[in-house]
């Protein structure tokens, strides 16, 4: 490897004592060395390998759930009312697409969700940012929100279904019970590691 020393102590073709540039052949080692680290090339990978590593494990995943679930349900471990098998949801998703009734029933859930973050960003926001700046706040209810977000949304159903009954109420408070405290905890850690100015 090449020397990163560009000076020596050997004496100036003028004669004079005192600091040299260092051989030309040093320098141009060093270059190489940094040519060859902008050389680096980078090799795609194939279409073939990336089916192999990230497509294909999910897809059997998948695959190997729904046999199960059909399997069991129809081995009548439970109920097809409570369970209904892949293939009578498939039958039923066929049926609404021919019927056009399925984009629509499709656009109510994604439109819940849709603004059941959209309100969950709009509460966690300012609530992360008062947390982040405010000490006696984060005192007070940092611990509740970092509680708070350790829960899974499903366990929120069960409670807000007998209090709020089957509705969009309650639906939008599952959302927001789960994604507030994540957001406004995320805000939080996100303001502590900026570094402060002065």
């Amino acid at each position: 490897m090449a020397s990163t020393d560009i000076t020596s102590d050997r004496k100036r073709p003028d004669g004079a004592a005192g600091p040299v540039d260092a051989k030309p052949d040093d320098l141009a080692g060093l270059e190489a060395g940094l040519d060859a680290l902008d050389a680096v090339q980078i090799r795609r990978t194939p279409v073939r390998e990336v089916l192999l590593r990230k497509v294909l494990p999910p897809a059997v995943a998948v695959a190997l759930v729904l046999i199960v679930w059909e399997l069991l349900v129809r081995a009548q471990v439970t109920e097809v009312y409570k369970l209904p098998p892949p293939s009578a949801v498939w039958d039923s998703a066929q049926d609404m697409w021919l019927k056009g009734t399925l984009l629509e029933v499709v656009w109510t859930s994604v439109s819940r969700g849709l603004l059941g973050f959209l309100l969950a960003v709009a509460i966690g926001t300012p609530l992360g940012l008062l947390v982040a700046r405010v000490k006696l706040v984060r005192a007070a209810i940092g611990p509740i929100l970092s509680g708070l977000q350790s829960l899974p949304s499903v366990a929120w159903v069960a409670p807000a279904v007998i209090w709020l009954g089957l509705n969009d109420q309650m639906m939008y408070a599952v959302i927001l019970l789960g994604a507030v405290p994540s957001i406004a905890n995320g805000l939080v850690s996100g303001v502590d590691q900026v570094p402060p100015l002065f």
